[in-house]
């Protein structure tokens, strides 16, 4: 045997052998996956439902997005296996780790892992420009607002927002097209949003109408901000065609999750495949700029999923020990 072909034969042998290491590695993947997203017409749902078709595409295995509730619901779901992944957002995650979930009180959500940090979710408000509402202080008592699907993140932390700002209104919940049909309608005063941003059914909102993106004081911010889990946020003027310089509002953070029992190198693939192919998130959604490593740290309350571990380690990313199974 020459040395070309011993080399040859060598090079072929380890080959296989890698790809008998993959295939075994393979059969252990799920047949197929669900992504838990939000309600049509946010941001979840156009995300959420993008990256479960990118992972379908590239990984091979049958998956899609599924309309939810939301985070709440989605944690919930991820924790009892119904969903194999989902998406959520810091406020919601830290309650059911503590067993404070409002879908289920008592129950300390403890198989859900995070995988990477998606986008900072900021709160806004959204009125028709012929309603007189340009300022949180504007909207009258007893006005109807609608705050996005029951138990959402929007749901569970605007409504207190309000309140400690010092509005009276009649709280109403639906997915966000529909709340922006009522709007338009004139069925609902106002939409208290958290998605990310562009939220869809703003944009379609502005397209259709005149409308009014009401932004917080710096008083009313500050005050959020020390009353809640929320940072402080400027809504870029590029955002919407409505807004002609950066609108102030406050922000919740949001990461992709897992169930924690999911085989290790299945996770470690959708989290290469979805941090090393940025292009191809933003593509999907342009929020997904800040989908990138960097922002791990905003994630401190899920542990990280091994799987995902050992692609940030591999890469030079260090996870805090307190954050690993």
């Amino acid at each position: 045997m020459s040395s070309t072909t011993r080399i040859l034969t060598g090079t072929l042998a380890a080959s296989l052998l890698v790809a008998g290491g993959a295939q075994a590695d393979r059969s252990e993947w799920p047949e197929s996956f669900t992504v838990g997203t939000a309600s049509q017409g946010g941001t979840y749902f156009v995300y959420g439902s993008g990256w479960a078709n990118l992972i379908a595409d590239e990984l091979g295995v049958s998956g899609g997005g599924e309309v939810t509730g939301g985070p709440n619901q989605n944690l919930a779901l991820v924790h009892t296996g119904d969903l194999a992944l989902g998406l959520t957002t810091m406020g919601p995650a830290a309650e059911a780790v503590a067993g404070q979930s409002p879908l289920a009180p008592g129950v300390k959500m403890d198989n859900v892992c995070a995988l990477f940090p998606m986008y900072e979710t900021p709160f806004s408000i959204t009125t028709l420009a012929d309603s007189g509402i340009e300022s949180i202080a504007d909207i009258p008592d007893g006005a109807t607002i609608g705050f996005g699907p029951a138990a959402s993140t929007s749901d569970t932390y605007f409504p207190k927002i309000l309140v400690e700002l010092g509005v009276d209104f009649e709280a109403r919940n639906g997915g966000w097209n529909d709340l922006g049909g009522q709007l338009q309608d004139g069925l609902i005063d106002v939409i208290a949003f958290a998605a990310g941003i562009p939220v869809p059914a703003v944009s379609q909102l502005e397209v259709q109408t005149d409308v009014n993106i009401v932004e917080f004081t710096e008083e009313e911010q500050q005050q959020v901000v020390e009353a809640f889990p929320v940072s402080p946020f400027q809504i870029p003027a590029s955002t919407y065609q409505t807004l002609e310089e950066d609108a102030r509002a406050v922000s919740m953070w949001n990461f992709t999750i897992a169930g924690c029992d999911l085989p290790e190198d299945f996770v470690y693939e959708i989290t290469k495949l979805s941090l090393e192919n940025n292009d191809r998130m933003r593509d999907i959604h342009r929020s997904a700029q800040f989908s990138v490593p960097e922002n791990l740290e905003y994630n401190t309350v899920l542990p990280f999923h091994p799987g995902a571990v050992r692609w940030y380690e591999e890469n030079g990313y260090e996870i805090p020990d307190d954050l690993k199974l």
